[in-house]
């Protein structure tokens, strides 16, 4: 049984939140957000809370409850407060900056990377070895910073790259003579 669906989602101070059928849309300060749930749940929207439940006590509907309330949940994170993801960049001579609508990488390639910024995504690089990505779209900010790790992800030997803030690279030893 989920523990987390059991919990009714509290709709924050001015968000105007609404449910029709299986999409439950959400307006707030930082925008607009709709997500539609599966069929196997059950949402209702009473006072202030949004109540997932599972239609029937089945294996499918009990896997998909939890789930379906933390994308509720989500999506009112994101129209008050918004997401961030930070990434640090590590390596002689490895930088970033916003150029208009694109983040130029200097990652030790032959030349440098232009990543252009999907809409309702901002990046700010607050030093040249830091990236900041925000919005309001959990998936979406997710999405955007694993892109750009991938560019150059961190290698275990130097621990050069593109890595998420906080991340703990487990290092080799290298050969020895």
């Amino acid at each position: 049984m989920s523990r987390i669906g059991k919990k009714a989602v509290s709709v924050p101070q001015g968000v105007q939140a609404s449910v029709e059928g299986q999409t439950v849309t959400a307006k707030g300060p930082k925008g607009q957000l709709a997500v539609r749930l599966d069929d196997e749940v059950l949402v209702v929207l009473n006072d202030n809370e949004i109540k997932v439940d599972p239609r029937d006590n089945s294996k499918d509907a009990r896997s998909k409850w939890g789930m379906s309330r933390t994308l509720v949940q989500n999506i009112l994170t994101g129209v008050t407060s918004g997401f961030e993801r930070r990434l640090e960049i590590t390596g002689v001579g490895y930088r970033a900056q916003v150029q208009g609508q694109a983040l130029n990488l200097a990652l030790g390639y032959s030349h440098d990377v232009a990543y252009p910024i999907p809409e309702g995504i901002q990046i700010v690089c607050p030093r040249p070895t830091e990236i900041v990505i925000t919005g309001i779209d959990k998936q979406k900010v997710g999405q955007v910073a694993a892109e750009i790790r991938e560019y150059r992800a961190p290698e275990p030997y130097k621990g050069k790259g593109v890595k998420y803030a906080g991340e703990f690279i487990f290092r080799k030893e290298g050969k020895k003579k």
